[in-house]
């Protein structure tokens, strides 16, 4: 009998030394063994056993925003892949669907979500934003954004040298943006 108590004794122990895995963390290994990233695109974990909170860099090799390199934070909840990941820029970036803040506005991070989106399905979307930023849903947290997007519409040539301008780390308009150009 007190054999059996000690057995139990020791089984509940490392029980507690092994933490359970979520429902959230099984379906984030999947999706990042699935994981078919471009060259342009590059995860870093800064604590590699902590798989819900992780940076991706995107390092745009066409379009308007070639020759800088964007980070982006991921922060996964104990709820996902039911909700989305929430996904920040890092730097402060001169683009229709990103602001201030590094909130972005991509649909599929708010009410397109579904749960058999995958984190590939994000970091592709994200990718697409630099090479074709969406002016008819800019991200309305400031008139900044609204008119980023009604200067790409209108006068395209403006918008590039903004960005251009941007991406080296110039204050327009009175916003210090962040130096994104790779050396």
């Amino acid at each position: 009998m007190i054999k059996i108590w000690s057995m139990k004794k020791n089984e509940e122990a490392a029980g507690r030394k092994k933490p359970k895995t979520s429902a959230a963390q099984i379906r984030v290994q999947k999706d990042l063994t699935e994981l078919d990233l471009p060259s342009t695109m590059k995860t870093h974990f800064p604590d590699p056993a902590d798989l819900l909170n992780f940076t991706l860099t995107i390092v745009p090799d066409e379009g308007m925003y070639k020759g800088g390199a964007f980070n982006f934070s991921f922060a996964i909840n104990s709820n996902y892949p039911h909700d989305p990941p929430k996904v920040k820029c890092t730097q402060t970036i001169y683009h229709p669907n990103v602001d201030l803040e590094g909130n972005v506005c991509l649909n599929i991070l708010r009410e397109d979500w579904k749960p058999v989106l995958n984190l590939n399905a994000v970091m592709v979307g994200l990718q697409y934003l630099f090479l074709e930023p969406n002016t008819d849903d800019p991200l309305n947290k400031g008139i900044i954004f609204i008119e980023a997007a009604q200067e790409m519409s209108k006068n395209r040539d403006q918008f590039l040298s903004h960005v251009r301008s941007s991406m080296r780390g110039v204050n327009i308009k009175g916003v210090q943006y962040t130096n994104v150009i790779v050396q």
